[in-house]
């Protein structure tokens, strides 16, 4: 029975991994030469109360998921493209949304925001800062530097971007990132191969949903 359930949960964990993998972003080195970004009569301000930063990982027993707030931000938006901005992440934050208070919640988000994974004590924020965006059927792909733990790497997200009397969201698709390319190593088979089956996955899965104010 106990061989059944492995094989059941290895088998959800490879689905799970493939997913991943075909949406995972290319991590390039940050990118130097990047317009200001200003805060300007034109530009909106995100509505903190009404964004987020979804976030899954996963193992070879399951996944789990939560959210983590953002702090603040800003973006441009000229003739309908999306020039420059930045957000500030708060990963005092992180949450799980898939555990029950005092069935595992409180344990997975302390490890969460240990040294072993984001050492929030430390690093208190991440940030993401737009570089450049480009249309691509029907959606924008947004090239941005993304910094955790410090260390700062060029990613491009397809993200759909509205306007609407005031009001205007960026969304984007779901993607994946190497947590390793920051940093983050704890569990992964990478850095130790004796972890046989008790590995987690280095690719961590993300969305970005922001809704923002003139």
């Amino acid at each position: 029975m106990k061989k059944l359930i492995l094989s059941m949960a290895l088998a959800a964990f490879t689905v799970v991994a493939c997913k991943n993998e075909k949406n995972k972003v290319e991590v390039k080195e940050e990118v130097k030469e990047v317009e200001k970004a200003e805060e300007v009569n034109s530009s909106y301000k995100v509505d903190v109360s009404k964004s987020v930063v979804n976030w899954k990982g996963s193992k070879p027993t399951g996944t789990h998921n939560g959210a983590v707030l953002i702090k603040n931000g800003f973006f441009n938006i000229e003739n309908n493209t999306l020039k420059t901005g930045e957000f500030t992440i708060d990963m005092n934050t992180i949450s799980c949304a898939d555990l029950q208070a005092e069935n595992g919640k409180e344990k997975l988000e302390s490890h969460l925001k240990s040294v072993d994974f984001f050492d929030v004590d430390k690093f208190s924020t991440a940030s993401f800062k737009i570089v450049s965006s480009e249309e691509n059927e029907g959606k924008i792909n947004v090239t941005g530097n993304l910094t955790l733990k410090d260390i700062t790497k060029s990613i491009t997200i397809p993200m759909t971007v509205t306007e609407n009397d005031g009001v205007a969201t960026l969304k984007s698709d779901t993607f994946s990132i190497d947590r390793t390319d920051f940093g983050i190593t704890y569990s992964s088979k990478k850095f130790d191969a004796a972890l046989k089956d008790k590995f987690i996955n280095d690719l961590m899965e993300m969305s970005i949903e922001i809704e923002a104010l003139k």
